[in-house]
């Protein structure tokens, strides 16, 4: 994949991620405010709701997915609760030992938590490389049949 084509992903799969990151805030924040959760586990909430909406986006949108759901939806799955992980472990990690206010402390985290999701995404959940390195090394393997000979 040209280095273009790769920072054109990054930038649909941010722009899809923002609207389960919208979800997100608004749970952090409610949460927050209604005295309901600490900012570390509202945050969790609210990462694991907008997983929820991102894997359908992303599949659809950002890696053009024709794999079967069944195969992607749990790596998916698995790789955004590593992110609600981290995403506890920084906020809690922001919040109460350096004394940030939340919500600085949610953008810090939301920036780190989607650079790892996104190379964790392309690298294994939808495997875009392996996808085409699989299809060129097929390529490569094919008998030639008569019409591919060279003519003299």
């Amino acid at each position: 994949m040209t280095d273009l084509r790769a920072v054109r992903r990054f930038v649909v799969y941010a722009g899809v991620g923002a609207i389960g990151t919208g979800a997100q805030y608004a749970i952090l924040i409610a949460m927050v405010h209604s005295g309901l959760a600490s900012p570390a586990v509202s945050s969790m909430a609210g990462a694991t709701a907008g997983a929820i909406v991102n894997y359908s986006l992303n599949r659809q949108i950002t890696f053009r997915s024709k794999s079967n759901p069944l195969s992607t939806a749990p790596k998916f799955a698995i790789i955004a609760l590593l992110g609600v992980l981290m995403n506890g472990a920084c906020m809690k990690f922001f919040v109460t030992s350096l004394g940030l206010n939340y919500l600085i402390a949610q953008l810090v985290t939301t920036a780190l938590v989607l650079g790892l999701t996104y190379l964790l995404n392309s690298a294994w959940t939808f495997n875009e490389k392996g996808r085409h390195s699989g299809a060129a090394s097929n390529a490569s393997k094919q008998v030639p049949t008569a019409g591919d000979a060279p003519s003299s």
